[in-house]
C-alpha cells in the first residue's frame, strides 16, 4: 500500500497566522472572543473553548476587558466601525489575501464601479467583502448564475464593472466565469482574487487522485476550501471527506493500494498526523507499506532547530572542494564535511563559487559518524539561523531587503536572503500581474517583508510592495514638473480597445486611439506594440484624478497641412478609387485624404454609374478643383484633363437635343 499526502495539505498561512495569532493573546493572559469561529474546523474550535476563547456573534457581547480577534475572513466595514466606536481592544486576524480585496473593491466602488463578487454570499468572506462595496453590488456563485446576471439585467453590460472572487474559489468554476466575463462583459476590470494556496491546493489534489484509487480529504464539513477540495478529487477516485481519524472507512482503506491524502486549510497537522497514523494501524500486517510525506525545506530547518546549543556550533577551515561537497578541518580528530546542497539556500549555486581553499566558515554540524570518522555539517541551517533576526526585524521595521531570486515555483518565487529562504507570492513579485516570474531567475531584486511565522521560520515577501514605493516616488517627480505641451519619453504598458497606455515612469498616461495616427485605425496595435518606446507630449491633466492625456501624432504629419502646403487647386494627381456612390467616386489623394470626383467629372460623356468607368483599387490622375479646409473636403476632376470633344460632335448633339426638345 502507498500513501501520498500533498504537499499544500493543512493550514494556509493566513489561516496559520490568525490560529497563532489567537494563541499569542492567550500566552500573554488576554481574555480572547472571536467574532465568529475563528476558522472552519470544529476539533479546533474545541481546542480553543477549552482554553478560554469564546466565540461571539456581535461586538456588543464582548466584555469590556476582553481582546476582539477578527476571524481569518473578515468582517464588514461596519463591524470595523462598531469596534472603533465602542473603543474595544481588537485584534485583525483578517488574511492579508482577504484584506487586499477589501480594498480593491473599496477603491473601485470609490471610482463609481460596479461590483461583481464571484462566490457563496452566505460565506463569510463574501460577507465581508459585500460590506466594504460602497456602490452597486451583484453576488454570483457560478458561472450560470453569472450568465443569468447578464440576462436580467442587460444594461450592466454597459456599465463600468469590476469583478472580484472569492479567495478559496473553485478554481475550474472561475475558469467557467472568466470565458462569460471576457466574451459578455468586455468592459470589465478583472481582478483574480482566489489566494494561491487555494489553486496550488487544488491542482494538487487533482493531480494526487488521478493516481490514487482512493481519496482521503480531511476538513471540517463547513469548510469551503475544503468541499471545493472534495469536488475536484471527486470525479478522479473515490472520495471521502473526513473531519477525524474516526470517520475514516475501514474497508475501503484496507481494499485501496494507492491512498492519496490532502486537507482543508483550515485542518491542523495534528489532525493529519492522526489520520496518517491511524491509516498505518489499519494497514498493518498487510504488506509491503510506502509513505511519502516529503518535508518543506522550512521543516526540515524548524527539526534541525529543536535540538540546537552552542556546542554544535563550529569554525572550520576549507582545505578541499568538489563538485558535490568540501572538506573542512574543524579541529576534530574527524574530518569534516559539507555537502553542496549545505553550502547555500541557492540550489543553483557551485561550491567552487561560494568558498575558496583557506577560508575560514561558521558551520552546524548535523552529524558525526566515528565508525567512518566523518563529521557533516551545514554552513546553509547556521546562515539562516543568523539571518532569521534580520528577516524578523525587516518585518517588524519595514526594512527593504535585498535577495536573489532562486527558484521560480507554482505561485511564485524563492528569493534568498542572509541565508534565508523567503517566499514572494506570484501576485507580489512583479509590478503588474501576468508578467511572466522566469525574467526574475538569478536576479538581484529588493523585497519588504510582509508576513513571518516565527513559530516554522516561514517568511513572505513582496517585491511589488517596493516597486510601488519607487514608483510612487517617481510619480511625485512628475506632479512637480508635468506641463501641458511637455515632451516625455515612454514605454507603452498596454493597449485596449479605445487607446494605448504608456509609462512614463512612475505614472501612466493614455493615448486615446484618435491621437495615434492621422488616419482612420481600428486597433491602436495598428500603430503601436506592448514595449515599444514612444515619444509623446501631454495634452491635458488632471492632478485632482491623477489622470494624463498624451498626444502622439505631430501636427506637422497632419495630412490636411501637407495638403495645403504641396497640393494647391490645380494640382495633378494620382489618387486611388476607394469607394463608389450614386453620386460619384472616392479616390484617396493622401493617407487620411480622400477626394470626391462627381459623376459628372469622372468623364466627358454622359454616364449612368462611376462603376461604367471605374473601378476600386484604380488609379487614376486627376486634378485638384477645390479645397474646403473648413469641412475638409476636396474636389476632383478627371474630365478637366481629358481632350475637349470635336467641335463637329458638339453641334451634331446640339442639334439632336433641339429637335428632342
Amino acid at each position: 500500500m502507498s500513501i501520498e499526502v500533498a504537499k499544500s495539505a493543512g493550514f494556509c498561512f493566513g489561516v496559520d497566522r490568525a490560529v497563532q495569532m489567537v494563541y499569542q493573546l492567550l500566552d500573554e493572559g488576554k481574555k480572547v472572543y472571536t467574532l465568529g469561529p475563528i476558522i472552519h474546523n470544529p476539533q479546533m474550535i474545541a481546542e480553543l473553548e477549552a482554553r478560554g476563547v469564546e466565540i461571539i456573534e456581535t461586538v456588543e457581547h464582548a466584555p469590556k476587558d476582553g481582546t476582539i480577534v477578527i476571524r481569518a475572513h473578515g468582517v464588514p466595514q461596519a463591524t470595523m466601525d462598531s469596534i472603533e466606536h465602542q473603543h474595544a481592544v481588537c485584534s485583525d486576524a483578517t488574511c492579508p489575501f482577504v484584506t487586499k480585496i477589501h480594498n480593491i473593491v473599496e477603491q473601485e466602488s470609490a471610482k463609481g464601479q460596479t461590483i461583481i463578487i464571484i462566490g457563496d454570499a452566505k460565506h463569510p468572506e463574501i460577507i465581508g467583502i459585500h460590506g466594504h462595496c460602497s456602490s452597486k453590488c451583484y453576488i454570483v456563485n457560478s458561472a450560470q448564475e453569472l450568465q443569468n446576471l447578464s440576462e436580467s439585467e442587460p444594461n450592466l453590460v454597459n456599465q463600468p464593472i469590476s469583478v472580484v472572487v472569492q479567495t478559496t474559489f473553485h478554481v475550474i468554476e472561475w475558469k467557467n466565469c472568466l470565458k462569460i466575463l471576457k466574451r459578455v462583459y468586455t468592459n470589465a476590470t478583472i481582478f483574480d482574487t482566489i489566494c494561491n494556496a487555494t489553486a496550488k491546493r487544488q491542482s494538487e489534489a487533482v493531480e494526487l487522485a488521478k493516481k490514487s484509487d482512493l481519496m482521503i480529504i480531511i476538513g471540517g464539513k463547513h469548510s469551503s476550501n475544503t468541499a471545493k477540495l472534495y469536488d475536484v478529487c471527486k470525479p478522479h477516485c473515490v472520495t471521502y471527506l473526513i473531519e477525524t481519524a474516526q470517520e475514516l472507512p475501514v474497508a475501503q482503506v484496507k481494499a485501496a493500494k494507492n491512498v492519496g491524502i490532502t486537507a482543508g486549510a483550515s485542518t491542523p497537522a495534528s489532525i493529519i498526523k492522526e489520520v496518517l497514523v491511524t491509516m498505518t494501524d489499519i494497514k498493518a500486517g498487510e504488506g509491503h507499506f510506502e509513505e511519502n510525506t516529503e518535508l518543506s525545506f522550512a521543516e526540515m530547518l524548524e527539526e534541525s532547530l529543536k535540538s540546537l546549543n552552542t556546542d554544535e556550533k563550529v569554525r572550520g577551515v576549507v582545505v578541499g572542494i568538489a563538485p558535490n561537497e568540501i572538506q573542512v578541518d574543524v579541529g576534530r580528530k574527524q574530518a569534516g564535511f559539507v555537502p553542496a546542497s549545505e553550502l547555500s539556500s541557492d540550489p543553483n549555486a557551485k561550491p567552487e563559487d561560494l568558498v575558496k581553499i583557506g577560508d575560514e566558515i561558521d558551520l552546524l554540524i548535523m552529524r558525526t559518524n566515528d565508525q567512518e570518522g566523518t563529521i557533516m555539517l551545514s554552513k546553509k541551517r547556521l546562515d539562516a539561523i543568523k539571518g532569521w533576526d534580520v528577516v524578523a526585524e525587516a518585518e517588524e521595521n519595514g526594512t527593504v531587503l535585498t535577495g536573489v531570486v532562486t527558484e521560480v515555483i507554482k505561485g511564485g518565487v524563492i528569493a534568498v536572503t542572509n541565508g534565508v529562504r523567503v517566499f514572494i507570492p506570484a501576485s507580489q513579485a512583479t509590478a503588474t500581474r501576468g508578467e511572466p516570474l522566469e525574467n526574475l531567475l538569478k536576479k538581484e531584486v529588493n523585497f519588504r517583508i510582509i508576513e513571518v511565522n516565527r513559530s516554522r521560520r516561514r517568511a513572505v515577501g513582496s517585491i511589488r510592495a517596493v516597486l510601488k514605493d519607487e514608483r510612487k516616488e517617481l510619480a511625485d517627480k512628475f506632479w512637480e514638473t508635468a506641463e501641458e505641451g511637455k515632451e516625455y519619453k515612454g514605454v507603452v504598458k498596454s493597449l485596449t480597445a479605445y487607446g494605448a497606455f504608456v509609462d512614463l515612469g512612475g505614472i501612466d498616461g493614455m493615448i486615446h486611439i484618435s491621437e495615434l495616427s492621422w488616419n482612420r485605425i481600428k486597433h491602436p496595435s495598428e500603430v503601436v506594440n506592448v514595449g515599444d518606446e514612444v515619444t509623446v507630449y501631454i495634452k491635458s491633466l488632471d492632478r485632482e484624478k491623477g489622470k494624463v492625456s498624451l498626444g502622439y501624432k505631430r501636427a506637422e504629419d497632419n495630412p490636411w497641412e501637407i495638403l495645403k502646403k504641396d497640393f494647391p487647386v490645380g494640382t495633378v494627381v494620382d489618387a486611388t478609387v476607394v469607394g463608389m456612390t450614386d453620386f460619384g467616386a472616392f479616390a484617396r489623394i493622401l493617407p487620411g485624404i480622400d477626394g470626391l470626383i462627381h459623376i459628372s467629372q469622372i468623364a466627358n460623356e454622359r454616364i449612368e454609374k462611376p462603376q461604367d468607368v471605374l473601378k476600386v483599387d484604380q488609379v487614376v490622375k486627376a486634378k485638384i478643383t477645390e479645397i474646403d479646409f473648413d469641412k475638409k473636403r476636396v474636389s476632383l476632376s478627371i474630365k478637366a484633363l481629358l481632350e475637349p470633344v470635336a467641335e463637329t460632335e458638339s453641334e451634331e448633339e446640339k442639334e439632336e437635343a433641339e429637335q428632342a426638345e
